[in-house]
């Protein structure tokens, strides 16, 4: 065993975590700040937004051809207004209108608490068929202090100007009825020019609270 190996094993508790003397914070005396995009493995957080009663979240930068897939993660959204919809859109105008024409499938399952209700379905009046209206991605949200829904949005390429731009969606919200109810949301903007900004917001509403971060995948 060679002598950085074999410090490297005295510096392993019995628990295998390393021990304070494994650190040496020598190399960090000229770290003022960190980068704003932080690397996490694949994943590179390229902006987040708290909401604080907005009337919805946009991101106008930073959707680009640097990555083939962006992720958006939904933190605690909690609506202002009661049993409504978190929705979202997208633009190739960097912002100035979110209208993509889009075609989606909308998937629901949910579960009350009372253990009496429970389902598992094809929920028609949620999809789009060539529309440019905002997109569902949970839907019946309660406004109760306790009550919010959380998630991810997948976007794959959207600076491809060949292809059209597919996206998945995952909810778990807690319903103005309570309800668990965990949606599914799939499709595609039914575009070749260059998707480089995404809006969110409920369809009444204001965007009391909540984080919604974006990640570039590499």
């Amino acid at each position: 065993m060679g002598s950085i190996t074999r410090s490297f094993a005295n510096n392993i508790g019995t628990s295998g975590i390393l021990k304070a003397g494994a650190f040496n914070n020598a190399s960090l005396n000229n770290v003022t700040a960190l980068n704003a995009s932080i690397a996490l493995g694949n994943m590179v957080l390229i902006s987040s937004q708290t909401a604080s009663s907005s009337a919805s979240i946009s991101f106008t930068t930073g959707i680009d051809s640097t990555y083939k897939e962006y992720q958006f993660y939904f933190i605690n959204i909690h609506p202002a207004t009661d049993d409504v919809n978190f929705t979202f859109n997208m633009s190739t105008d960097s912002g100035s209108n979110y209208n993509v024409t889009k075609t989606t499938t909308y998937i629901v399952t949910y579960h009350n608490e009372g253990d009496t209700d429970t389902v598992l379905t094809y929920d028609t009046a949620r999809d789009l068929a060539q529309s440019t209206s905002f997109a569902p991605i949970s839907t019946a949200i309660g406004n109760g202090a306790d009550e919010c829904v959380s998630g991810y949005l997948q976007l794959f390429n959207p600076s491809s100007t060949t292809y059209v731009k597919h996206f998945l969606t995952n909810t778990n919200g807690y319903l103005s009825s309570n309800y668990s109810v965990n949606n599914y949301t799939a499709g595609y903007g039914n575009t070749t020019s260059a998707i480089n900004a995404i809006q969110f917001k409920m369809s009444s509403g204001n965007i009391d609270d909540g984080t919604i971060l974006m990640f570039g995948i590499k």
